[in-house]
């Protein structure tokens, strides 16, 4: 039963997944935080918080795990936010 729940699991994840050019996988938070079932981005940002001091205790650049970006969003009057 566990694998089930993993192979499911894992799917699920892997069809958030978004590729650069050079074929780089990488996931947006915000698909993140739907994904594990965080309702409020303020909860969720904690986590993301919490695996960046994760990278820093073991050595890793956050920068390598991590890139700051704001997606523009289209409201219905044709602006962007």
């Amino acid at each position: 039963m566990k694998q089930e729940i993993i192979k499911s699991l894992t799917k699920n994840f892997e069809s958030y997944v978004n590729k650069t050019e050079n074929g780089i996988e990488f996931w947006f938070a915000r698909d993140l935080q739907n994904l594990l079932g965080y309702i409020d981005w303020r909860n969720f940002l904690n986590v993301v918080f919490k695996a960046k001091t994760a990278c820093e205790i073991s050595n890793s650049r956050i920068t390598d795990h991590f890139v700051d970006i704001n997606k523009t969003i289209k409201m219905p009057t044709d602006r962007q936010r």
